[in-house]
């Protein structure tokens, strides 16, 4: 009797573990969920309620999202339907409860949004084929019971898209809005001018959009066909179906948005819960404007400076009544309380110039041209307070001085003080800084860790600041970003990896548990079209050192990826090399190794060489300190190769690889010095820039991370005995910038180094 209990035992949990390994993965992670026994089977004759009439939308959305995969008609009734939507005082904005039950499915809200939210996690709770467009036949649609209380952590989980830089259609837009709602990222920041272009219709400029939205091929133009050639990458080409030929035959690419597609897709993302905030960026980032009427530049002669445009003239009495009729169009486009004016980069060299700005400046009481800036926004958040809507800026205003009721969106990183300036004043502020947040830099497999384990109210702020963060946003610019599909790579997965941390408190939030939450995940993105990123290959780096054996032995996170490699420098096809599972190498070789989907697309190639290494040995330095030395050169070249060929602004210690904290501007810097390590061991050095860089060692090229690039991490292998070594870095940048190495032993696991220089 006694083995036939334990037998009954065995198998129940067996099926307890197996039900726990079959719950589906749901992201963001919410409050609290408990799990039943057992499950709702959804049949044909399911019908959805809501209590309403404010719902009848959430309602409709619902019914077709879950009809085109089930086939079911899913019909709208009164009354108590299977799945029932409702409106409840309780909770905080946006939250909302969700109960699977034998008799079906009830979602209530405390606003609309919160019933939003609550379908984007019944969505989650289907099998991902419930992402399918036609009707999967023979499928049993089934919910696991289950009762689910939610909230979000910040109102503001937000996604910022460029359209101006490279312009992307109404469909596009809205399949977009699509996607982001089932992460319930619920503000979409959707920046439509700028000097490449000029992307909504205003009736009153119409060369805004004749002209303003069309161009020759620029060289951002020119960089992505370059790249889809050289990368073997039609993603990165221009499409034609965006270019437009002038009567003369030229070429000209573009677009724009009439005035009734904005208010379409405006009433598309609010059936989804999803608020749009429109940027019309000004006084800089306006040459699409400026090129097309006259009178709201300083100078007649316009175009691009060293690094930005020529800004609007804040002088000008024309450019103040342009700036206002443009927007009192668009306000009436965007619902939203919120307009976001941009403020970042204005060049204010022609201001100094300018008689007309220069005259403003003495009537105001000006004395520098960040004050007149901050005139400007002053006198453009009076004007749109005066028509119920409140301004958001980048954080580059702050410099200036900050306007009574702004709210800003911190971007740039390397202001840290940034949060405390902006939230000590009393203003709002979203994070949005361009080392994590910023999702058109190159992705690499620390890309989604840093977003992860990113802290928006840190900074040192008191709680009162801390109650002003609204939350956070990741920005996607558009400059290489030419088709739709590269957006979907650039923005996915990183973008979930944003709607989790704007929404899971800190407590549930575990990043190994979010990995794997998101590879379950993937298979639904591939149904709703997603060409998201397919996951870094690991288990090697760029450079490979053994000293008698080596092993190549790739894994990826994605378990739907198909590998394959070449050998011969070339770029892997669909017909190369498939990769089966590790293997051993005991001769240098260079292999090419390339992701490629389910469904046949290429992916990301990468290159990497196993090298055979006799362990270097240590150099003997009668005198040392600790640190290294740092050269900063006034350097605004492109590679490494010209740093020390141009003026020295100076020498400086530094304690490890980093930038001194006196350079600014146009950075070139040379470290020298050594670095010690603890034991004869094969090292792994992680240079990580933006711009380029390079780390020598034993005057051994160990990591090339060289050109004009966002932040990068190249890793490579040196064989070291104990002890000191001569180490050289090379660095450049422009504006702002990242240096920082990384020592890691054959482990993986991270190592303390120590840093020396000839006293």
């Amino acid at each position: 009797m006694k083995y036939t209990k334990l037998f009954v035992s065995l198998c129940l949990l067996l099926l307890g573990m197996t039900a726990m390994a079959q719950r589906p993965a749901l992201i963001p992670q919410p409050v609290k969920v408990e799990w039943g026994t057992g499950e709702f089977v959804l049949s044909k004759g399911a019908t959805i309620s809501y209590e309403n009439a404010q719902l009848r939308p959430a309602a409709d959305y619902l019914s077709r999202m879950i009809g085109k995969a089930t086939g079911y008609p899913m019909k709208l009734k009164k009354g108590k339907g299977t799945i029932q939507l409702a409106l409840t005082a309780a909770g905080k904005k946006g939250s909302y409860t969700l109960r699977v039950h034998k008799n079906g499915v009830r979602i209530e809200g405390n606003t609309y949004r919160g019933v939003i939210n609550g379908i984007a996690t019944l969505r989650q709770l289907f099998a991902g084929e419930i992402e399918s467009l036609s009707p999967v036949a023979g499928k049993r649609w089934t919910l696991p019971y289950v009762s689910i209380t939610d909230e979000p952590r910040f109102d503001w989980r937000g996604m910022h898209f460029d359209c101006s830089r490279h312009f992307f259609t109404k469909a596009e837009v809205e399949a977009l809005l699509d996607v982001l709602a089932l992460y319930k990222i619920d503000k979409f920041h959707w920046h439509l001018t700028d000097d490449q272009g000029w992307r909504v219709e205003i009736k009153k400029y119409p060369l805004l959009t004749s002209n303003g939205a069309w161009r020759t091929f620029n060289n951002q133009d020119s960089i992505c066909m370059a790249r889809a050639k050289a990368e073997d990458n039609p993603e990165l080409e221009i499409q034609p179906s965006k270019i437009r030929r002038t009567a003369a035959g030229e070429q000209q690419y573009g677009g724009y948005y009439t005035q009734q597609d904005i208010r379409e897709i405006v009433d598309y993302a609010a059936v989804r819960g999803i608020e749009v905030i429109p940027e019309i960026d000004m006084p800089g980032h306006s040459l699409a404007a400026i090129a097309n009427y006259d009178g709201i530049s300083c100078f007649k002669k316009t175009g691009w400076g060293k690094l930005f445009t020529t800004p609007m003239c804040p002088g000008k009495d024309k450019m103040l009544d342009f700036c206002k009729d443009v927007w009192r169009e668009v306000f009436g486009l965007f619902p939203s309380k919120y307009v976001h004016i941009g403020g970042d980069e204005a060049d204010m060299k022609y201001w100094k110039e300018c008689p007309d700005c220069q005259k403003r400046m003495k009537e105001n009481g000006l004395t520098t041209e960040p004050q007149l800036q901050t005139w400007f926004n002053n006198y453009m958040e009076q004007f749109f307070n005066a028509n119920g809507k409140e301004m958001l800026a980048w954080d580059d205003v702050i410099e200036g001085g900050l306007t009574p009721t702004s709210t800003i969106m911190w971007w740039r990183s390397w202001k840290p003080l940034a949060p405390k300036q902006a939230t000590s004043h009393g203003n709002r502020f979203i994070c949005a800084p361009n080392k994590e947040f910023y999702i058109d830099y190159e992705e690499d497999m620390n890309s989604i860790p840093k977003i992860y384990a990113f802290n928006p109210l840190g900074g040192g702020l008191t709680d009162a600041e801390k109650g002003l963060v609204l939350g956070v946003q990741g920005c996607l610019w558009t400059e290489w970003v030419p088709t739709f599909e590269r957006m979907w790579y650039q923005a996915f997965p990183r973008m979930i990896a944003v709607a989790e941390l704007g929404w899971s408190r800190p407590e549930v939030m575990n990043l190994q548990d979010f990995q794997h939450r998101l590879a379950g995940h993937y298979d639904r993105l591939h149904l709703l079209g997603v060409n998201y990123r397919t996951p870094d290959l690991t288990g090697f780096y760029n450079t490979n050192v053994f000293t008698d054996r080596g092993e190549v032995n790739l894994q990826c996170q994605d378990p739907s990826a198909v590998i394959r490699y070449t050998t011969d420098g070339s770029i892997p096809q669909a017909d190369s090399k498939l990769y089966t599972g590790p293997f051993a190498v005991t001769e240098p070789i260079d292999f090419t190794f390339r992701t490629f989907t389910k469904e046949g697309r290429k992916g990301d190639f990468v290159k990497a060489s196993w090298i055979r290494e006799d362990f270097a040995p240590a150099v003997s330095m009668p005198s040392v300190k600790p640190g290294l030395k740092a050269a900063w050169y006034d350097y605004d070249g492109a590679d490494c190769a010209g740093i020390d060929k141009v003026k020295l602004n100076g020498h400086y210690e530094v304690p490890e690889v980093s930038i001194p904290k006196e350079a600014s501007g146009n950075i070139g810097l040379i470290i020298t010095g050594y670095v010690e390590v603890p034991a004869d061991d094969i090292y792994t050095f992680a240079l990580l820039s933006d711009d380029g860089s390079y780390l020598k060692i034993d005057d051994k090229m160990v990591v090339d991370n060289d050109g004009e690039h966002s932040a990068r991490e190249i890793i490579g292998q040196h064989a070291m005995k104990r002890g000191l070594h001569p180490l050289y870095v090379r660095y450049f940048d422009h504006n702002g910038g990242q240096l920082r190495l990384r020592v890691l032993d054959k482990n993986g696991q991270e190592v303390k180094v120590n840093y020396f220089t000839e006293k």
